[in-house]
């Protein structure tokens, strides 16, 4: 069976990674030398494939116990705990009791909540009620990584999520705890730009000046070239460079969009065939009737005044001054003040992304299919 080489989710193996041979080199000099990593870029450029590659590294695998916790959907100390936890007896179990024991006796809190199957394994069986003083489990579990049997490296995807907990002072209280840590390296991966920017390089915030900061830019053009054709031959299948370079430039170079993309043409081009770049209608085709349904009862459960302004930014691409008075007169808007308001409830659910002052729908594909559904 031919596996689909481009690969949408998850981390196959080195064979399956476009490129990232600089960002690679980087990171992995940057935790094998002590120091923890702050890695900032765009959502859906690529942060959390590029940290399982480094992972599957033998000068990590062999040496560290290597935990990775998306943060994305916690909302307080209590689930960030929970997530943890989880995240890293499920790792440990694998690799035997003397590991996974460690861990065990180290959550004197939660002890009596866990778990064990047949053979004596504990399972996550926790829920988050019974963790009741997430502040002491919090506790609990950087002392077991500091009497791992192995070193660690904790990557924290969506690590701003941090910052909407309702709980006072959570960057001082992780920050405390990271600083302590002598047994275990970090690396806190975020999509917000401007929020991670502002945790790590302000002067007033605890973590400034506690790691060393890793953007991650766009895979270079040819790189991407290369891959596509690569994969594209290796299955008997041949691909026009240039649908390559109409889709990184369409999607701006954001891995995911140019994965999904290429997915599609590869399963629609069969061996022995060539394709083209008038194929890629057909692929985008294929995800907007993937996606119809959901995009329609996204859009049906957005507030009207929040609908215009989505609408609005769709027609403009990127847009700047937005409360403006020609902005508002450019789209029929009712207010400056009605468009700030609005844009706030988009950014805050994640529709609206803003950096540097630019304002865009985040999800590429919903502004694509929301442009033709207005056409």
């Amino acid at each position: 069976m031919v596996i689909n080489p481009f690969t949408t989710s998850g981390y196959i193996s080195a064979e399956y990674f476009c490129d990232r041979r600089a960002e690679t080199d980087n990171l992995l000099r940057q935790v094998l030398n002590g120091n923890n990593v702050a890695m900032i870029s765009t959502r859906r450029m690529g942060k959390t494939g590029l940290i399982e590659h480094c992972f599957h590294a033998p000068e990590l695998s062999e040496r560290y116990h290597l935990f990775l916790i998306d943060i994305y959907s916690t909302k307080t100390l209590r689930d960030f705990v929970y997530r943890l936890g989880k995240s890293i007896l499920e790792v440990l179990k694998p690799k035997g009791r003397r590991a996974w024991e460690i861990f065990f006796s180290s959550l004197t809190s939660l002890r009596t909540s866990f778990s064990f199957d047949s053979l004596g394994t504990p399972s996550w069986s926790i829920e988050l009620g019974d963790i009741h003083t997430p502040s002491v489990t919090l506790d609990e579990i950087f002392r077991y990584l500091e009497q791992a049997d192995k070193p660690c490296i904790v990557a924290i995807d969506e690590f701003q999520q941090v910052r909407n907990y309702p709980e006072d002072n959570m960057e001082a209280v992780l920050r405390t705890h990271i600083q302590h840590s002598k047994n275990a390296r970090f690396i806190f991966a975020g999509s917000q730009r401007h929020l991670m920017g502002d945790m790590f390089v302000n002067p007033s915030k605890p973590f400034y000046q506690s790691v060393s900061i890793m953007h991650l830019d766009a895979i270079d053009l040819d790189h991407y070239i290369t891959f596509a054709l690569h994969h594209f031959m290796a299955a008997g299948k041949t691909l026009d460079a240039e649908v390559v370079t109409a889709i990184y430039q369409q999607f701006e170079g954001i891995t995911w969009y140019i994965q999904k993309l290429l997915n599609i043409l590869f399963s629609l081009t069969a061996p022995g065939e060539t394709c083209r770049p008038e194929q890629i209608d057909t692929a985008l085709r294929l995800v907007m009737e993937a996606y119809d349904f959901t995009y329609s009862e996204l859009l049906y459960q957005i507030p009207e005044k929040q609908k215009e302004i989505l609408i609005a930014l769709c027609k403009e691409g990127k847009a700047q001054n937005v409360t403006s008075a020609a902005f508002v007169k450019k789209y029929r808007l009712p207010s400056g003040s009605s468009v700030q308001s609005a844009l706030r409830g988009l950014l805050e659910k994640d529709f609206v992304t803003k950096e540097l002052g630019i304002y865009q729908v985040y999800d590429r594909f919903f502004a694509l299919w929301l442009k033709r559904r207005i056409a």
